[in-house]
């Protein structure tokens, strides 16, 4: 078996899932959300009341990957240069220079991405798509591989802006961060008795680098996808756009978003090709937030999580 085998990349990937272990508990599902978007070269949205350990779970994340984090607090008065970088006045050389903002790194880790206004949350815009940033008619690429994990909390509305839906569309992946279970729970008090410290991540080792994660992502790509597969993509991107309660469905960038997933699911189950099971459960993580209820459906109690578990339910499945 060589060194970049199928067996010893997945390998690798499972040793983060371990690793990440030994910090978080209790977020299992979570993390293999992070695991998928990075093979998928995505990025994820992370929503969950504060305290369920988002900020913890993508610095074990970034650590048992070997990978250079950076992480910035978004707040009302950030501006896109405190994000990007901008250009300083060398007094030496009498010169401006670009000085690199937070963002040239290879996980970025946006704390509370909708507490800034819209003109900083576009900063990412480049970033997250092009992964490069443009300043001063100069195109800057990023580090490969570079992830964006952004958080929010979902129940505190003052002093929040919602993501505008160009952005919300650049994040493959929008996770939710749930309070763990009660042995979870108690597990994680035994850690913190014991005398865990969440701000040291000692234990936590790197199980592979950035040539190891490349060459899962070139194998996860490669995963296969019949006609009849694709095809049911489509017919579920489809049912998304004539759902009565639906006032905008799945794009076909949304399509590709979920063959991504299903893929890099796939891939890390060992599987040569997707299959229904795949696109299943990919489907309601992949486009979430990627979909927007009529306002009188919202009124109804209707939710989008619903909305794709009736779709799912209708849709037929190829044999």
């Amino acid at each position: 078996m060589t060194e970049n085998s199928d067996d010893a990349l997945r390998m690798a990937m499972h040793g983060v899932r371990t690793e990440i272990g030994k910090a978080v508990v209790g977020q299992d599902g979570v993390v293999t959300g992070l695991l998928v978007a990075l093979l998928a070269r995505g990025h994820v949205l992370l929503e969950g009341v504060p305290g369920v350990a988002k900020t913890l779970l993508v610095r074990a994340f970034s650590r048992a990957l070997g990978l250079d984090t950076h992480r910035v607090q978004f707040t009302p008065d950030l501006m896109p240069g405190d994000v990007t970088g901008s250009l300083i006045y060398d007094a030496r050389s009498g010169e401006f220079e670009f000085r690199e903002g937070p963002v040239f790194t290879q996980v970025l880790l946006a704390d509370e991405i909708n507490r800034t206004p819209p003109k900083t949350q576009s900063a990412l815009l480049e970033a997250m798509e092009e992964r490069q940033v443009s300043a001063d008619g100069v195109t800057r690429p990023l580090p490969a591989p570079f992830l964006v994990a952004a958080t929010q909390n979902p129940v505190e509305h003052e002093g929040t802006y919602e993501l505008p839906e160009a952005q919300l569309d650049r994040f493959l992946l929008k996770l939710r961060v749930d309070v763990p279970e009660r042995d979870a729970e108690v597990q994680v008090l035994r850690r913190h008795a014991d005398g865990f410290d969440p701000r040291a991540l000692d234990a936590v080792t790197p199980a592979t680098d950035a040539a190891g994660i490349a060459a899962a992502q070139r194998a996860a790509a490669s995963v296969e996808a019949s006609d009849d597969l694709l095809g049911y993509i489509v017919d579920l991107a489809r049912a998304t756009r004539d759902a009565p309660s639906v006032q905008l469905g799945a794009s076909p960038r949304a399509a590709t978003a979920l063959l991504a997933t299903a893929k890099a699911w796939a891939w890390l189950g060992g599987y040569p090709a997707i299959t229904p099971d795949h696109v299943q459960t990919m489907l309601t993580p992949t486009w979430r937030h990627r979909l927007r209820l009529n306002p009188e459906a919202e009124f109804e109690g209707v939710t989008v999580d619903g909305v794709l578990t009736a779709i799912l339910a209708q849709t037929r499945v190829p044999i």
